[in-house]
């Protein structure tokens, strides 16, 4: 039987961005709060400092910050029609584990999402017809809108410090940034990165060719910059060990370094590492949480009372938790009714490789989110009357640091051994480049997550089930993204050029990214949502589900941490203006 423990106002599921964003706001509110994480502290000084903390046989390969199977896994498949198996070993994405989260690993691109991301249905159909979108598609509007959401995006890019150039103030377009970004109410706090060869390059290509290139916002920060709650960064040092990485320059933006700092002085806040969150306890009623059950190393059960639950961890496992506690209605894909699990979606990345003459780019002076970027080609940005696909994402050159022992780019038909292999190593290291597309994945009504009929966890509950494949229209949307990507670097008269557009089916043993959303998506009708607007659960209203990637209704063709922060505050305002002055449904 559990051990049951004091009562706290807030109890908080997992550290990560969201986590840590809402335990802040809601601790300096004046609440009592508990943060439970599933993995261990980690902290920038004694964690990753300089002196290793660019180890990729440790990090980078041996993947040291992610989450183990053995912790909890889940059971993958293409189709409904298969058997459902275990992954073994994370490979195609890559949670993270520990205080920090995806927040801690990543490689720190900050994008918006474009205002008619937030109405894709409504301005598809009213652009094209209803028949545009696929009979199987399940894509729908968000419940806020761009505008609505545009103070907290800034608020997050204040937090973060985030580089780069605005393309959009206020209306009004910019020179040097994104001039198809929604309107911003403020330049980034901090410049942009300085470009590398390969970048400039690139961009020189791209604007040739009449595009419009700028600089990638960034969380790798270009300047030493003191965010709002008193915590100063480092400027970045381009040493190109990002991804997979923590920062010991304090120059990446993570929880560790933009919020812990100031989090950890608050008196009433307190955090539970090493913990795993069982479930969401509820009273009879079923429509009140009490407060989680947790496990801790030793395998000793806790009951941790709390009037207030907010579910922060990595989006596929908020997607459990609330399926283990029996919240919401479990997704049929049958019926199409129930709405936990429903419209999972992914990422579609794809790219171009390329080996230049005569250059010498530095591969290894680089940031994970330095780079020039077009986005002509991004969500409805460019017209899809005569193309048999929707969506879209951007194209961009990025230098993420050619680390070496997973980076041996080689000519095609080099042995894959031996001293050709190492000639052919040394000649091409610094003439390979990569310039890659990220584009959107909209949701299908056969791609969702539910509990595995046949696997267990170690605690014996049913291990989460994907059911995941691209389909025609991401396909074809790759494709045009990647050829689009080969003409601008067939104007550099490379050596050699590779396109690789994405192929189906989807394998999860191969890296792509580790951009899953949906499951618990947010809408205005409880019959095609989880949460509300304020991502607060339709059934149980003292719990919420607070900005992670798990809302989101389909993914747009841009990384999700910025939109992830900006909900973050979002949700915050509205439980501290509006909940917690009147607690109960917020809609």
């Amino acid at each position: 039987m559990a051990r049951k423990l004091p009562r706290k106002d807030v109890v908080v599921v997992g550290l990560g961005w969201t986590g840590s964003i809402l335990s802040y706001e809601l601790a300096k509110q004046g609440l009592d709060v508990v943060a439970i994480e599933r993995g261990p502290w980690r902290d920038t000084a004694s964690d990753f400092p300089p002196g290793y903390g660019q180890d990729e046989l440790r990090y980078g390969v041996r993947l040291d910050m992610f989450l183990r199977p053995e912790q909890e896994t889940l059971t993958v498949r293409n189709k409904m029609s298969e058997t459902a198996l275990p992954v073994r070993k994370f490979a195609g994405f890559l949670p993270g584990n520990g205080v920090g989260g995806a927040g801690l690993h990543w490689n720190g691109q900050t994008w918006r999402f474009l205002p008619s991301d937030f109405n894709l249905r409504t301005h598809i159909t009213e652009r094209y017809g209803a028949s545009k979108i696929p009979e199987d598609m399940t894509i729908q509007d968000w419940p806020v809108t761009y505008d609505e959401l545009e103070p907290y995006y800034d608020r997050f890019e204040k937090l973060a410090g985030i580089s780069g150039k605005a393309g959009n103030l206020n209306g009004k377009i910019q020179p040097g940034g994104n001039p198809f970004e929604g309107w911003r109410s403020s330049e980034y706090p901090t410049p942009p990165l300085k470009q590398n060869y390969g970048s400039a390059l690139f961009a020189e290509a791209a604007k040739k060719m009449g595009y419009a290139p700028f600089p990638r916002p960034s969380g790798n920060i270009s300047e030493g910059y003191t965010n709002p709650l008193g915590v100063t960064m480092g400027q970045c040092t381009y040493c190109g060990f990002c991804e997979r990485f923590g920062c010991g320059n304090y120059s990446k933006s993570s929880p560790q370094v933009c919020v812990l700092p100031a989090l950890m002085r608050l008196p009433n806040f307190a955090v539970q590492t090493e913990s795993e969150v069982t479930r969401i306890n509820l009273d009879n009623t079923g429509k009140k949480a009490t407060g989680v059950t947790y496990v801790d190393t030793s395998g000793e059960e806790w009951e941790q009372p709390a009037d207030l639950v907010l579910v922060c961890a990595f989006s596929l496992f908020n997607v459990r938790l609330l399926l283990l506690s029996g919240i919401g209605a479990p997704y049929d894909p049958q019926s199409g009714k129930g709405v936990v699990g429903r419209n999972y979606a992914y990422q579609t990345t794809s790219g171009v490789s390329v080996i230049l003459k005569d250059k010498v780019l530095n591969n290894f002076i680089a940031t994970g989110s330095g780079g020039m970027m077009i986005d002509e080609f991004n969500g409805d940005n460019f017209d899809h009357k005569d193309l048999d696909f929707i969506g879209g994402g951007y194209i961009g050159s990025g230098q993420t640091g050619a680390r070496p022992i997973t980076t041996r780019p080689v000519p095609k038909g080099t042995p894959r051994w031996g001293s050709q292999w190492k000639k052919a190593t040394a000649e091409t290291y610094n003439r390979a480049y990569n310039i890659g597309t990220h584009g959107s994945s909209y949701s299908y009504r056969d791609c969702y997550l539910d509990l595995d009929p046949t696997y267990k966890d170690r605690l014996g509950r049913p291990l989460m089930r994907m059911t995941f494949d691209f389909h025609d229209n991401e396909i074809k949307m790759s494709q045009f993204l990647t050829d689009k990507t080969a003409e601008i670097m067939k104007t550099l008269d490379p050596v050699e050029l590779t396109a690789s557009p994405r192929k189906g089916p989807w394998n999860s043993t191969i890296y792509q990214t580790t951009h899953n959303t949906g499951g618990t998506v947010m809408g205005n009708d409880p019959k095609d949502s989880v949460v509300n607007r304020y991502c607060q659960s339709w059934d149980v209203s003292n719990v919420f589900v607070p900005g992670g990637a798990s809302v989101f209704p389909q993914n747009a063709g841009y990384n999700p941490t910025g939109t992830v922060g900006a909900l973050a505050y979002w949700t915050a305002d509205a439980i501290k203006n509006r909940y917690l002055k009147n607690p109960g449904p917020l809609v």
